[in-house]
This record gives C-alpha cells, structure tokens and sequence, in this order.
C-alpha cells in the first residue's frame, strides 16, 4: 500500500470483473464488455458524473490492452502533448502496432485547437480516443470527434455498488487491509446513501475516519455513524449549478410544475437551492411557467408568481425558499391552460411568414383632426356607447379576417 494515494486511487479495478456497476453498458451481453474484452475499441466518450467509475473503466482498458496506453489530463495538456504521444505512436521502434489510446480526462476542457489537432489521428485510426467528461458531450465536444466515437453514458452509482465496493476496500490489502476496522454494515449503507451516487466521495470519507480515529486498547479502529457523519459532513450535493445536470434539474423543476406534481416541484426546487442556484432565476422559471402552463385557467397564478419573485429579490435566502416553494405549489395546482402562449407563436409565425395586411382605417390613430378626412380612425365604434360594452366592428386586417389565434380550451375562464 502506498499511503500518498488515495484510497480510491488503490483499490481502482484491473480488470472488467473487478469492475463494480454501469451493468447497462458492461453486462457480459453488452457490446462495450465485448468490446474491451477482444480488444477492439474504437473511440469513446465517457459521459457521466463525478464518481461513476469514468477513470476506473479507462484504468481496466489501459490493464487489458494490447496498444500502448497514454493518459493526459485537458486541464494541464496542450497541443505539444497530443504530438507528443502521436510522434511516439507512429514510430515503430517504439510502437510497433502503429496505435495507441490516448485517454484524456475532463475532455470539454479542451479548446477547438486542441479537439483539431486530434481530429486527423483520430479519423485515421492512429489514436483511439478515450475522453472522459460531467458535462454533455453533445454540447461541449467537436462535433466531428463526437461523430467518430461512441458516446457512452454512465450513471451514479447505486448504493448497492457503492456498498460492494467499500466492504472491498476494507478487505482490499491495497486499500485498508492492513488495518482492523470494526464498522457495521449499517454504517456502510449509510455512507452508500450519504454519497449520492460518487463512489469517490464515500471511498474519501471512510479514509478520512479511519485514518483519525483512534485505535482502542485492542488495537481496533471503530466507525460508527457518527464518526461517518463528521467524516463527510452533508449529503452530497446532486448536482452542480454550473454542469450540465443544471439544465437537467430546472427542466425536470418546470415540467413537474407543469404536470401538476407538486411535490416533484418541491423536490427539484430543494435540489437546485441545496446546489446554489440563484433564487430569482429559480423565480423567473415559475413567472414563466404561471403564463405559459397556467395562463388563462388562473391568471391570478402569474400575479402570485411575479409577487413571489419581487419578495425573493427584497427577502433573500433563507427566507426566499418559503416564497419559492408558496409559488412553485402554487403554480403546480392550478388549472392548466396553454391557449395564450399557442395563440402569440402562431400569431408571430403569421407575422414573420406571410403578409398579414393593413390595420383598417378607422382603427388607426387620428391626433390631428385633418387627418380624419383621409379615413384615419373614421368611422370607428366606440364600445363603451353601447350596451354591455360591446359591438360588433371589424380589427383584424381585410386579409386576416376570420383567422383565430385565441382559442379557449376547457380550463380557459375566459
């Protein structure tokens, strides 16, 4: 054991049996397992969250190879480095294959030089590209490279895995092996949940307790629940409000309040506080989506909505989540209806496509009293002379005339 590595640097699996999870692309049937295990892999993008084993599964590729096997971190690596290991790879004497792979961490770090600079070795089949990124590759990779690869999605861990993987770790004579631990399995399960998914994040804490608490009389470390606890301080947050997972959560936040789920409102709302996001972002999503999904079934929810968001601004956290939630419950409740927001896209795509005519004469506006000989606002009818505030005139366009753009559905109450 070398005790400057990290624990979770240790007890990194070598091979595709010691590899825990992601059982949806490394089942014995799957096409990535049968891939690594021949030992023809094209390129891959590994897409997922901190935690999910992205790193450990390039660690199993580099250990069952028959290709030379570079690694290089997007963070630190240039361009240099790329024709670095390309010199290396094209020089038989070194490389007789003529390939290598080439991982290199945090991908979506590389700027389009670098992505270019790579493109060429990639396509020809020189490099066999491994990249491993948290954020959507879709949005932050050259799309050429992404065309050349296989993208590949890992989930969080589930806390099944990440409890196989800590008993290992106790076991594991590279990892805590030579210690005598006493913890329940109890407590192993817990720091399954607490870490939500990261197996880093529980592989770190258990470290952590291990290595300062003390050992009793009998030369026994023991962990308990509250040793875990001050290990590892929270729950793990679920998402970081800069990734891609933002986008994830305020979409799922929006759609439930859409659907009419309160509580999978409540939920996304608590996720995306817990994780920092700013509060009058999170007010701005419901003032849209009280005019957009509720609209005319109850258009007192786009008055509560946008109060709520003028509280948020003078109230501030805490006390905005209160508010926040009043709102998103709110807005989660009531009727829906969308009539208001397809009537202005079909009335702007009118606008934008197509010739939608001139306003009628008597419409227009008259400041001058001349311009009333030219037609200006003649003959217009004022409703209010008439019983209840109402008569029939023409307003659309000789063009438009009898186009609807509002159309009441079952919920509009008016």
């Amino acid at each position: 054991m070398n005790p400057n590595e990290p624990l979770a640097y240790r007890v990194r699996p070598k091979t595709l049996e010691e590899y825990v999870g992601q059982e949806h692309i490394l089942g014995k049937d799957k096409l990535l397992y049968r891939t690594i295990k021949a030992d023809r892999l094209s390129s891959l993008v590994l897409f997922g969250p901190p935690g999910c084993g992205k790193t450990s599964l390039a660690k199993v590729i580099s250990e069952t190879t028959k290709y030379k096997f570079y690694k290089i971190n997007a963070v630190t690596a240039g361009v240099s480095d790329i024709k670095a290991v390309i010199e290396e790879t094209k020089n038989f004497m070194i490389n007789p294959t003529g390939k290598a792979i080439l991982f290199i961490d945090e991908i979506h770090r590389f700027n389009k030089l670098q992505q270019d600079a790579l493109l060429p070795y990639v396509e020809n089949g020189t490099i066999i590209m491994i990249g491993a990124t948290t954020e959507n590759p879709y949005f932050e990779v050259n799309k050429a490279l992404i065309s050349r690869s296989m993208v590949v999605k890992l989930e969080p861990l589930n806390e099944e895995d990440i409890f196989k993987i800590l008993k290992n770790a106790i076991k594991n004579p590279e990892g805590l092996g030579e210690y005598n631990i006493n913890i329940e399995e109890s407590t192993l399960k817990k720091l399954s949940i607490i870490s939500n998914g990261d197996v880093r994040t529980s592989l770190n804490a258990l470290e952590i307790a291990v290595l300062t608490t003390q050992m009793d009389e009998n030369g026994t470390i023991n962990i308990t629940d509250e040793v875990i606890k001050n290990c590892i301080q929270e729950r793990k947050q679920i998402f970081d409000k800069n990734g891609d997972s933002h986008y994830d959560n305020i979409s799922a936040f929006i759609k439930s309040m859409r659907g009419s789920n309160p509580d999978a409102a409540i939920l996304y709302l608590a996720r995306a506080l817990n994780a920092g996001e700013d509060p009058m972002f999170l007010a701005r999503r419901i003032v849209i989506a009280a005019s957009e999904d509720v609209g005319m079934a109850n258009p007192n929810a786009l008055v509560v909505a946008n109060s709520a968001m003028q509280a948020v601004n003078m109230v501030g956290m805490p006390e905005a989540r209160i508010i926040l939630a009043e709102a998103a419950v709110y807005v989660a409740t009531s009727k829906k209806s969308n009539a208001s927001y397809l009537a202005i896209n079909k009335a702007l795509d009118d606008v934008q496509n197509m010739d939608t005519g001139e306003i009628p004469m008597h419409l227009r506006n008259a400041p001058i009293k001349d311009m009333e000989n030219l037609g200006y606002s003649k003959g217009y009818l004022y409703p209010h002379d008439f019983p209840g505030h109402f008569v029939e005139q023409q307003y659309l366009p000789d063009k438009m005339e009898g186009t609807k753009y509002y159309i009441k559905d079952e919920n509009c109450t008016q």
